[in-house]
């Protein structure tokens, strides 16, 4: 059995819906249109080939958009979907707000939208699910770890955060907060978008050490996902500085080069998103077209911590092949 038949699996039994065979069975033939954000992160990669072998594992014909990190091309993508009249349509929504008409039409036109790893600011009639984690839960693990790690030392935080107005990142923020709120050792010194990729969070983190005394100044870095991370680990050591040790690297996501940089002692803690979130919508749609069972409004995904402790060699090797 693959890796990603045991996580279809395995969101299938959390989730309580119909088994994987009905599932296949069922969606066999039909066409869905799958709009994704686009491919910022190593994470966003590994979703996209995921939904994509899911999609293939029960025989769909999965139409698939690129929108390059823009809602603009993300709507102009659904409409297209609804005139060519695909059965289905699957969105990792760019940022939360602004879908009520694109939604409005495909509910008019009896096409079921399920949402994916982001939510939108729109009514719940307007789509099926919406399949993701409990973002401000991955935002408090990070932060409760870095409570238990620091204890009572003064530690000033620098933040990483994800594209402005996306759900992971005002829910990412929002957790971390409410972890560190009643530790007033932990300050937030600095906050800044990095757009969840790996270039933008580099160069923000380099403005952050030259900010903060070349870096001295700072005890541990946030970043809302792992690219960007691994982005601000090169701009640490380019400050001659040791990622992991001088400044502590705390992220979410868990893709392979957090756990690469786990295995070099460039990181301390990430927090597993996981990229299968496509099988528990196709579950959700099959239960829905088989007898009209209408399946929770929000499926959640499990949120992990992992740290050195948990063979980060392992998880690396495990994950790798997952399109990353």
């Amino acid at each position: 059995m693959t890796i990603i038949s045991k996580l279809a699996i395995a969101a299938s039994l959390a989730t309580a819906l119909t088994s994987v065979a009905i599932a296949q069975d069922n969606l066999k033939g039909l066409t869905i249109g799958f709009s994704q954000i686009g491919s910022e992160s190593g994470w966003r990669a590994a979703e996209t080939s995921v939904t994509k072998q899911q999609a293939e594992e029960r025989g769909i014909d999965l139409k698939f958009a690129d929108a390059q990190q823009k809602q603009e091309n993300q709507i102009k993508a659904i409409r297209g979907f609804i005139a060519q009249g695909v059965d289905a349509i699957i969105v990792a929504p760019v940022v939360a707000t602004g879908w009520d008409d694109v939604l409005t039409e495909a509910k008019e036109a009896e096409i079921p939208v399920m949402l994916l790893d982001r939510g939108v600011d729109a009514p719940e009639d307007l789509y099926l699910t919406s399949v993701a984690s409990d973002q401000v839960l991955e935002g408090r693990t990070a932060g409760d770890w870095l409570v238990k790690e620091v204890g009572d030392a003064d530690c000033k935080i620098v933040e990483l955060q994800g594209t402005v107005g996306s759900t992971p990142a005002i829910n990412r923020k929002k957790g971390f907060e409410e972890a560190i709120v009643g530790h007033a050792n932990l300050t937030i010194a600095r906050s800044q978008t990095g757009d969840f990729t790996r270039a933008k969070g580099k160069e923000v983190m380099e403005g952050f050490i030259k900010a903060e005394n070349g870096g001295a100044d700072i005890c541990a870095v946030y970043a809302h996902n792992d690219d960007m991370a691994v982005g601000a680990i090169q701009a640490i050591k380019d400050a001659g500085l040791k990622p992991g040790t001088d400044i502590k690297v705390v992220s979410i996501d868990g893709v392979p080069d957090i756990f690469a940089a786990m295995v070099a002692g460039e990181a301390n803690a990430t927090v597993e998103l996981t990229p299968n979130m496509a099988g528990p919508a196709f579950d959700a749609l099959s239960a829905f077209l088989a007898d009209g069972t209408q399946p929770a409004k929000f499926i959640i995904t499990e949120s992990k911590l992992y740290t050195p402790a948990d063979n980060p060699q392992g998880e690396y090797d495990t994950r790798k092949g997952l399109g990353y």
